[in-house]
Order: C-alpha cells, then sequence, then structure tokens
C-alpha cells in the first residue's frame, strides 16, 4: 500500500513552508496568485487528501449543522419538507457544512438531544423548524449562546434569528382574491388554536373579512389537524349548514385539507370552481395536476432554506448579522378551483 501524502509533502513540491500549505488549503492565508497556483498543482500531482477528523479536532470545529424536524406520518408525503432539507444541504455543502438529521422529541426530552450535540462537539450550529409558542428549545440555545437560526417565529418578546413566511400576507391574498370575486360568506379550514403558524396565518383572512365590512361566524371556522381527513370532515360540516348560511369559498390552511375539501365537494355534487370555490395554502407538486387544478399559495420554501443556512453560517463563522429576522413574501397562484 503506498504511504499517506503529507502536508510536508505538499510543501516540498511547491516550494513554500507546510505551514504555508495547510493554511492556504484552510482558506486561513492569502498568498500571490503564482504561489496559490503552485500549491494547487502540487496537491493535485501528489493526489493530497487532508485528513478532515484531524483538521476538525485542530479547528476545534465539526462543520456540522443540526437539525430536526416533526415526522410525518407514513401515509403523508411533506413535499415542503422535500424542498427545504434539499435547498439546505445544497447551501451548506457550498458553504463547506453538512447536515446531521436527528430525531424531533416532544416534551421534556425536547432540548436532551440540543444540549448532547452541543456538549460532544458534533455541531456546530442548529436549524430550528416546528417552532411553536414557548419553544423550550428557544430557550435553551439562548441561554448556552449556541449558534442557530429558526425557520419561523415564536412569542414576540424573545430576540432571535429567523427566517419566515408571511403567512399572514397569503392568506390575506387569499381572501382578498375570494372577496373580488364576489364572496361573502368564506370559510375556513383552519388549525388548532395553539398553532403559532396557524394563527398568523389566520390572521390575514381576519384583516381582509374586517376591512371588507364582511361578517365572520364562528361556524365558518373549522379547527383541526392539516391531514386530509380532516378536511373531507370540515368541509362535509360546512356544507351541511342551512343554505342561507352556507360559505360559497373555503380557504383551507394546506393544500391536504384542501384536497380533502375538494372530494368532499364531490360527495355533496358539487363543482369546485363553480359551485364552490377551495382554495390551498404551499403549491404542493401535485396541485397543478388536480381536477380542477387547485389555486393555492406557493411558499418561497428553497429560499427560505437557503436563508437559513446563510444566517447560521454568518454566526458561526463570528461575523456579525446584518439583519436577525427575514420575513419572506409567499405568492398567490390563482387556478381553476378558486
Amino acid at each position: 500500500m503506498p504511504s499517506k501524502v503529507t502536508l510536508k509533502a505538499v510543501a516540498a513540491h511547491a516550494g513554500v513552508s507546510y505551514q504555508t500549505v495547510s493554511k492556504v488549503l484552510n482558506g486561513q492565508l492569502r498568498v500571490s496568485a503564482e504561489t496559490h497556483q503552485r500549491i494547487m498543482d502540487a496537491a493535485k500531482a501528489l493526489d493530497y487528501h487532508p485528513n478532515q477528523i484531524a483538521r476538525n479536532m485542530r479547528v476545534r470545529r465539526s462543520f456540522m449543522i443540526g437539525y430536526s424536524w416533526v415526522q410525518t406520518s407514513p401515509d403523508q408525503v411533506n413535499h415542503i419538507l422535500d424542498q427545504f432539507l434539499s435547498s439546505m444541504v445544497h447551501e451548506a455543502e457550498a458553504a463547506g457544512y453538512h447536515l446531521l438529521p436527528f430525531p424531533f422529541r416532544e416534551g421534556d426530552e425536547q432540548v436532551d438531544d440540543y444540549k448532547e450535540l452541543i456538549d460532544t462537539g458534533r455541531v456546530d450550529g442548529f436549524v430550528l423548524s416546528s417552532v411553536n409558542y414557548n419553544d423550550p428549545r428557544i430557550e435553551f440555545l439562548m441561554q448556552r449562546g449556541f449558534p442557530f437560526v429558526a425557520f419561523g417565529r415564536s412569542n414576540p418578546e424573545l430576540d432571535f434569528p429567523f427566517v419566515d413566511v408571511d403567512g399572514a400576507d397569503g392568506l390575506h391574498q387569499v381572501t382578498r382574491h375570494l372577496v373580488e370575486r364576489g364572496h361573502k360568506r368564506i370559510g375556513v379550514i383552519a388549525w388548532p388554536h395553539d398553532s403559532r403558524v396557524g394563527n398568523e396565518r389566520m390572521r390575514g383572512y381576519f384583516d381582509v373579512m374586517q376591512s371588507a365590512g364582511l361578517e365572520v361566524r364562528p361556524e365558518w371556522i373549522e379547527r383541526g389537524q392539516g391531514t386530509f381527513e380532516f378536511g373531507r370532515e370540515a368541509a362535509l360540516c360546512l356544507m351541511d349548514l342551512p343554505a342561507e348560511q352556507r360559505p360559497t369559498a373555503l380557504v383551507t390552511l394546506n393544500d391536504t385539507q384542501a384536497i380533502g375539501a375538494m372530494h368532499a365537494a364531490r360527495e355533496r355534487g358539487l363543482e369546485v370552481g363553480r359551485d364552490l370555490a377551495i382554495v390551498g395554502f404551499d403549491d404542493a407538486p401535485m396541485s397543478q395536476y388536480l381536477f380542477p387544478p387547485l389555486t393555492t399559495v406557493r411558499q418561497p420554501i428553497r429560499a427560505a432554506g437557503r436563508k437559513c443556512v446563510e444566517i447560521l453560517v454568518t454566526q458561526m463563522e463570528g461575523k456579525p448579522l446584518v439583519e436577525k429576522g427575514t420575513l419572506l413574501s409567499p405568492e398567490l397562484i390563482i387556478r381553476v378551483s378558486g
């Protein structure tokens, strides 16, 4: 077996000190273009590959980003998560980091994995998702002074780096669109009261209804999980209201609920888009292929993933943050259903 090529061998081949080779290859030293090229050529000629583990131990960095998320049930596909993960992986790799996924735990154990990963030096920072009110991970990481960025906001009084999609603006666009189409009785298939994301989105609905002088009846709002089953059941309940009270349009907080509502409409013999308008949120890939194609809100998820990594890398490299919070605007995609 051939012996492993060392930094000193590369240095001798390039005619410089091994300290210079080490710092140039690690991006810690600027040298002339001619010297830099000589070092790169020597490393290539000798087929030099740095010992990444030794390098990490030397600089006391892991170059890993920790990330956990709430698992999707086995019978569902989470296209939004797929887009978010892929964008983070590409952005992290470009910056010299890799993603370390780990399970999301509920309750008191929620911060245990974060503490262990910090104490064992296996990550340099975290991206948080599924952020809610009084999130114990945020308080813990702020107390430890450890680099993190959250995909989502939490309590207004907490000051921490975040990237979020403006859900209120998303439902504002949806509701305004339906009002402009002449709808006055607009129902919502929403999420539970303790959902921060759900409450943010609902704020846009309430704002438009109030500014348009339209009534919001409690029976027009059904709250539950973001599943196909709940979307269908909630829509059936709303369609079973007396004719003079029945909503003529339904807003849902994700596309999965909207698909359930579309099935319910067909069960009642209604034509979606003509007899009942239905609008989703997320613009999942299958939305455009439904019958009829679903009007929905497109989230800039890939941009969110890239921005999360950008903000986190800035912290991990000890640079000042130009902005702590980034709020991205969604886009209403108008199709046939609404």
